[in-house]
């Protein structure tokens, strides 16, 4: 099953007066590309929280924000490091004395730093963690099933379309015989007409439509797009980073779709041509946000 690039997805944790929330949304890229925003405490444990993303997500442009809430102040921390209150205060004074600022330090400047006054209980700094987990986890597990009930959208509509292609080839190789031969009867009337010592049986007018027959022929374009399809059928009912996989089928699909025109002898041949050509179009704009 292929899943959309976007979606959004928000997720909740709680133990006791400690709650975390996380949010996440995605948006089609060709790449991921991870956006962060943790509460300033968390900021040592980035790496690890992008390495659990990435672990679940493939590609897209990802947007996730965590947030976490404590009852009581006092029951994240255990004590007050009087050693940072007085180096923030030091760096307060600085700051005053360097900028020729005669104003007090008041008690709401010392605040700016107070991620920087408390020591952190071990154990309620493991619970944080797993809660933020488990949130982002609950995040991630709704975006993807949005994303999911999108692509199931997407591949309905991808098949329908593939579907038509490959009705428009049957007709092609359906009519294909009957146009060369239309074309290479106007061919040699025209042939006779501007050369009279040309025969039917003449062989150098057989060499010639042999020739041609070969300019002219489609089959082994139709052959080659039944083949393309076949892969991009087989790859879409795979999940695994099936995105990148199908657009380049698509580009061979539509490099076949250009040589058909351009043999094309009838405009039946040629408009079929065109088709498949606007359809492989339509389906790489779906196929842009597949995962």
């Amino acid at each position: 099953m292929i899943s959309s690039m976007t979606g959004y997805g928000k997720g909740y944790a709680q133990e006791k007066d400690l709650s975390v929330e996380a949010e996440i949304k995605s948006l089609n890229n060709r790449y991921l590309d991870l956006s962060l925003r943790l509460p300033k405490f968390l900021a040592a444990k980035e790496f690890e929280l992008r390495e659990k993303v990435k672990n679940r997500i493939k590609r897209g442009k990802i947007y996730l924000s965590v947030s976490v809430r404590h009852g009581e102040l006092e029951e994240k921390f255990n004590e007050v490091d009087t050693t940072s209150v007085k180096y923030a205060l030091k760096i307060l004074k600085d700051i005053r004395k360097a900028s020729g600022l005669k104003n007090k330090i008041s008690f709401s400047d010392l605040m700016l730093f107070q991620n920087m006054f408390f020591k952190e209980d071990d154990e309620q700094a493991g619970t944080e963690m797993i809660l933020v987990e488990k949130a982002i986890d609950s995040a991630i597990d709704e975006m993807n099933k949005m994303r999911e009930a999108e692509g199931r959208e997407l591949e309905k509509d991808i098949r329908n379309r593939i579907s038509h292609i490959d009705q428009v080839i049957a007709n092609i190789e359906k009519v294909k015989e009957e146009s060369l031969k239309t074309y290479f009867e106007r061919f040699k009337e025209k042939a006779k007409q501007l050369t009279k010592d040309i025969v039917d049986n003449d062989q150098r007018l057989f060499t010639e439509l042999a020739i041609l027959s070969e300019r002219y022929d489609v089959t082994e374009e139709c052959v080659r797009l039944k083949s393309h399809i076949k892969m991009f059928i087989d790859t879409l009912e795979q999940s695994d980073d099936a995105g990148r996989r199908l657009n380049f089928i698509l580009q061979e699909m539509n490099r076949e779709a250009n040589t058909i025109n351009s043999k094309a002898i009838t405009s039946d041949i040629s408009h079929s041509g065109i088709y498949i050509k606007e359809e492989i179009e339509k389906i790489r704009e779906q196929i842009q946000n597949i995962e």
